[in-house]
């Protein structure tokens, strides 16, 4: 396979990765190809790339990180964010030029995925200041749906849904107040992951509606959203609406094993604004759960839409203040003009309209507890339709309203919810359906829209693959997985610990060499002898060595069973590929024999017995 028809969806990404037929390098080169191959057909989705030079030049450092054993769960993914969340020296411009900046440090959720191996290619299009779900409130351009351009991608993350579907990135952060980490993803027949607030901090995010901001993953597959998700989470000391237990949550799809109990609406509360096909696909996706074996349970929907209402209809727009109300006042012609008028409809609210809100609010909260004790998640449409670009520009607040009936509710109710792909209609057009839970409730999701996902099968985003279907755990490791393990000394084939490996039913990969980097040390007082692996700044030589494949369980066996000054640790192999193996902590060859010029232990063994004979 060519690296061009090459899926960068996680799991078929980590194989290549594995088998050695690409590396990290290569994947940003081909990012790049893609971009600039789709420049004309999908158009207006990036406001920021990196350069080349210095996208390799941030992959060195990451392997230099993921090699010293640093955590390395997201290694060598490429992604993108949002341009409402801050990276480091990156323009940060809320697709307003006028209050654009450059922020000196990134957003903690963005660091925590670049420390994590991630690779950042750039920043993405959104509605102007996050406001609106359509994606064709930007001065930049309206971002081109992959499926048709004469129709909306969804906002406010645009940019972030269609870099994910056209198979740019393996993944993008976006944002969601009222719906804009989950409308792009229905549009665009991806997974728009929305976590319970708090659970990934909104510190570096240019606020929207502050008090219900929620920073949000689109990817191809429910696995790689929870995977991304596990990594960002945290309790951010400095973010004042960040959650204390939010290393708690799981983003796990295969915590819950079902069937569900599912709460579906009633027909009379479903609407979908004379869209017939819409009706029809999700009528499709609640037999689909039935054939899962879910118990399908009534639920009322008022308490949620009633909710939805107040957030740009009541008194918490006047919370879009905060982000665009100096630039109203000083240079109004800076705004896009829908912008405008919704940010000065907020000059009205008074603070008796925000007291009444908080008390309606609270009391819809209430309301709706009792929902959750009868179901494990609500399923209901992502949207109840999709328009065409010019209906949008015509009639730009209602429309976009139309849009939100089942988004809106989703964070001023503290809820979790997940936007899965539910096939496409007979216009060719893709549907989504959401997944809704309490707060706390984001494995259970991810696990019921992971189970849609599957029955429905049908390719991933825009990319023409078909869904990846492995068994993966919320870390994205294969469960039932065999893991690799690269041996340097007495595990090495026909040496005399070999047998532990055998015994626990590992096989050989194959031999190799590790890159240029490291140097081999005789331990001194080991039984039976052993070397050591040390990875050195300068002066490294390629040391051979072989890759066993070990299963989950036996893997965990062999490494708690690894006594200092030996450990596992990540290597790296020629290449620049990867692999779990045996390291040695660096202060026990002091008093050790370097024998690196013979090429690896096996060299050095055959050295001694030809001078003792």
């Amino acid at each position: 396979m060519s690296l061009a028809e090459l899926s960068l969806a996680f799991e078929p990404l980590r194989a290549a990765y594995r088998a050695g037929t690409c590396t990290p390098h290569d994947v940003v080169d081909e990012v790049v190809a893609r971009i600039d191959r789709d420049r004309e057909r999908i158009q207006h989705v990036w406001l920021h790339r990196v350069g080349a030079s210095d996208l390799h030049a941030g992959v060195d450092r990451m392997l230099a990180r993921a090699a010293s054993g640093q955590p390395a769960a997201l290694l060598g993914i490429p992604f993108a964010v949002k341009d409402n969340i801050d990276v480091a020296g990156v323009p940060t411009t809320v697709a307003c030029p006028a209050l654009a900046y450059t922020p000196p440090a990134s957003a903690p959720v963005v660091q925590r995925l670049i420390d994590a191996g991630a690779i950042f290619i750039g920043k993405l299009n959104l509605d102007q200041l996050a406001t609106g779900l359509v994606g064709a409130r930007s001065p930049y351009g309206t971002p081109t749906n992959p499926f048709n351009a004469a129709m909306i991608p969804g906002g406010s993350s645009s940019g972030s849904g269609v870099a994910v579907a056209a198979g740019q990135v393996s993944f993008a952060l976006g944002t969601d107040t009222a719906g804009s980490g989950r409308v792009p993803a229905g549009f665009n027949n991806v997974v728009g992951l929305k976590p319970t607030r708090g659970a990934l901090s909104t510190r570096g995010v240019v606020p929207a509606c502050r008090s219900f901001d929620c920073v949000t993953v689109f990817s191809l597959t429910v696995e790689d959203a929870c995977a991304v998700a596990n990594v960002a989470k945290q309790w951010d000391a400095l973010d004042p609406f960040s959650r204390s237990d939010a290393q708690a949550i799981e983003f796990d799809p295969t915590a819950s094993k079902g069937p569900w109990r599912i709460g579906v609406p009633s027909r009379e509360q479903l609407v979908f604004h004379g869209d017939e096909q819409a009706r029809a696909m999700f009528d499709a996706a609640i037999e689909r759960f039935r054939a899962l074996g879910c118990t399908l349970v009534d639920v009322d929907l008022g308490p949620f839409r009633g909710a939805g209402e107040m957030l740009y209809g009541g008194a918490w727009v006047a919370e879009r203040l905060f982000a665009g109300g100096e630039l109203l006042e000083r240079d109004p012609d800076a705004l896009v003009p829908v912008v405008r008028d919704i940010i000065a409809d907020a000059r009205r609210v008074s603070a008796r309209d925000v007291f009444e809100a908080s008390y309606r609010l609270h009391a819809l909260r209430q309301s709706a507890e009792a929902t959750w004790r009868t179901i494990d998640a609500m399923l209901v449409p992502t949207t109840p339709t999709i328009y065409r670009v010019d209906e949008v520009l015509a009639n730009p607040r209602a429309l976009n309203s139309n849009l939100g009936v089942y988004t809106t509710f989703g964070n001023l109710m503290d809820l979790a919810a997940i936007a899965v792909p539910n096939g496409f209609r007979a216009d060719g057009m893709p549907s989504g359906v959401q997944l809704i839970g309490p707060r706390g409730s984001d494995a259970t999701l991810a696990a019921a829209a992971r189970a849609h996902h599957r029955k429905l099968g049908g390719t991933m985003g825009a990319t023409g693959h078909a869904l990846v279907q492995s068994d993966t755990t919320s870390a994205g490791i294969a469960a039932s997985a065999r893991h690799a393990v690269v041996v340097v000394g007495a595990h090495l084939s026909g040496q005399p610990l070999n047998h532990q490996l055998v015994g626990l039913g590992g096989t050989l990969v194959r031999a190799t060499v590790t890159a240029p980097r490291y140097r081999l040390y005789a331990l001194r007082g080991t039984v039976p002898p052993k070397p050591g692996l040390v990875r050195v700044r300068e002066g490294g030589v390629p040391i051979e060595v072989e890759i066993w494949s070990l299963d989950t369980r036996s893997f965990g066996a062999f490494v708690s069973a690894i006594a200092r000054p030996l450990c596992i640790g990540t290597i790296e192999l020629e290449g620049g590929t990867f692999a779990q193996g045996f390291l040695c902590e660096s202060d026990a060859v002091a008093d050790a024999t370097d024998i690196s010029q013979h090429g690896g232990w096996r060299g050095f063994l055959s050295r001694q017995n030809a001078i003792s004979g």
